[in-house]
């Protein structure tokens, strides 16, 4: 399925529907990214409901790649979920945090000196591959009809099987302690997160994630995105439709 193009974007028809690349802000859900759209189209339009989804969530703190369908296109979006996806990020050692990412205080602490760039490349064929992987607690799997995130913040214990993913290959980019920068190629259901927390445990040293950039979702790359108030001005500009 091809995406809208900037030089494209004067032909449009929402309705019939299209495909768009936006690169995330900081700070937004994708729900948010998403409900913006949606209302800068309604407006386009004139119209009460037009239909808009995502193919895939990306946390607050995250940036990057998120594909947005319209219309008759988001029947389609469950082809884009499969997709191998690319990020790149920071890694920092040497604390754990609740939800294995900055947005939560660190709760303990642990030295890293015996980190270097040795043992980190000797470690990523313990990362590669298929692997089983336990998702954070503060994630949006449901349990029962309840995201999981509801239940941590109540500080109720469950206990997360593990998840079958793949991760195609794992490099780190640069490396000034306590912060080791990646880019990882993984299949559908991910959590980068994890494997941040999962790379500290095993240097028993704690890390969590610092920084996450999604680049590419299949073919698709960042570098062809939207940034999202450049597009919803886009959409403002258009010329505007009665309805019918």
């Amino acid at each position: 399925m091809n995406f809208v193009s900037k030089k494209d974007f004067s032909t449009i028809d929402f309705k019939a529907g299209s495909t768009l690349l936006i690169d995330k802000p900081m700070n937004w859900t994708s729900f948010d990214v998403v409900n913006k759209l949606r209302g800068a189209i309604r407006a386009h339009l004139g119209v009460k409901k037009i239909k808009v989804g995502h193919s895939g969530t990306l946390d607050p703190m995250a940036t990057g790649l998120l594909i947005v369908c319209t219309g008759k296109n988001t029947k389609k979006l469950h082809e884009f979920q499969d997709l191998g996806k690319v990020y790149t990020g920071t890694i920092t050692f040497g604390g754990t945090t609740p939800t294995y990412d900055k947005e939560s205080e660190v709760d303990q602490v642990f030295p890293f000196e015996h980190i270097n760039e040795d043992v980190l490349n000797a470690s990523i064929p313990n990362f590669t591959g298929k692997i089983a992987q336990i998702p954070p607690m503060f994630s949006a799997i449901k349990i029962k009809g309840q995201p999981l995130y509801k239940l941590a913040r109540r500080g109720e214990k469950i206990e997360l099987k593990p998840r079958n993913i793949e991760i195609y290959s794992l490099k780190f980019t640069r490396i000034e302690l306590p912060e080791v920068d990646f880019e990882v190629h993984c299949s559908k259901g991910t959590y980068i997160r994890s494997l941040a927390h999962d790379l500290g445990a095993h240097f028993e040293s704690g890390a969590h994630l610092s920084k996450l950039v999604r680049t590419e979702i299949g073919e698709f790359k960042l570098s062809n995105s939207w940034e999202l108030q450049e597009l919803v001005a886009s959409v403002n500009e258009l010329e505007r439709i009665n309805p019918i």
